[in-house]
């Protein structure tokens, strides 16, 4: 079995983990490839892994069986990026605080590890996001799994965001931007701006302003066959655009299409956990004492 492993920087604490990531791999004579970025952490804390095989940025990865995060949702998302539309099977190994996309934590590792050898696991398939742009914004990077964003960027002044669904026009929204997410990233930065929680499997798009002027101006939840459109005017003439927490820098005279992307992100869904399980854990609502 080929095994990917990419991560995020780390401490001497975590270092431990680590190795024994690659250890219980080394016991299952598992091929491993990690990414240059993660390597270089690897190098950077002196583990004794320095002739471990690494993989670089755009490189094909379709010959691997799976690929193992360790981090947090930050990090599965950076490697979503790597596997592109390759359909590569993601688990994320939590290595901080539960995430809702790296749902596996350090004490899990020696399970989750037996069930992904033994079989004893699903798949579970993610809508993306696809920015359309005539700048060609984000080159071939140009899918989000959680979401879009247009934000104001050189001033403290409120932007207007036209938008249009499948040509007709929606609203003008007075706001410091405005957020397009998918199921998976209503949990994100939506949420946080007042949107709902959507079901990951609903086939819907969410557009949450961010801070509004108008104040009877509401999230609005969309199918995710709708195409979007997005103008954008502001007193500065650069605007922040976002594709989960990637960004480039734009003008007033871009024109931004949203749509559904072709290919799905591909999740390692263990036995035992649940969406709804790590709903109750992250947003801590067992902590009412009535419960």
């Amino acid at each position: 079995m080929k095994i990917g492993i990419h991560g995020k920087e780390f401490t001497q604490d975590t270092s431990e983990f680590i190795l024994s990531v690659f250890d219980e791999l080394k016991k299952r004579s598992c091929e491993v490839v990690v990414s240059s970025e993660f390597k270089e952490h690897l190098l950077f804390n002196e583990l004794e892994l320095s002739n471990i095989q690494a993989y670089q940025a755009g490189e094909d990865l379709s010959n691997l069986d799976f690929m193992l995060t360790l981090g947090g949702d930050g990090t599965l998302l950076e490697a979503l990026t790597h596997i592109k539309d390759k359909h590569v099977p993601i688990l994320g190994i939590n290595t901080g605080r539960l995430g809702f996309l790296a749902t596996t934590a350090k004490t899990e590792l020696d399970s989750a590890l037996e069930s992904l050898f033994n079989g004893d696991y699903d798949y579970d398939d993610r809508t993306l996001l696809r920015l359309d742009s005539d700048i060609k914004a984000f080159g071939d990077l140009n899918f989000a799994l959680n979401d879009f964003a247009i934000l104001k960027k050189d001033t403290s002044s409120m932007i207007t965001v036209h938008v249009y669904i499948d040509g007709d026009f929606l609203n003008s929204y007075w706001a410091d931007g405005i957020i397009l997410s998918t199921p998976t990233g209503s949990t994100g930065y939506s949420i946080s701006c007042g949107g709902p929680v959507v079901l990951p499997h609903s086939d819907n798009f969410i557009l949450t302003p961010v801070s509004p002027h108008n104040l009877t101006v509401r999230p609005i939840v969309v199918p995710d066959e709708s195409e979007l459109t997005f103008t954008i005017e502001g007193r500065s003439n650069n605007f922040l655009i976002s594709l989960d927490s990637r960004f480039e820098v734009v003008d007033s005279s871009v024109s931004l299409t949203i749509r559904r992307e072709s290919f799905k992100a591909r999740l390692v869904k263990l036995k035992g956990n649940s969406y709804f399980k790590t709903l109750r854990q992250k947003l801590n609502w067992g902590l009412d004492v009535r419960n």
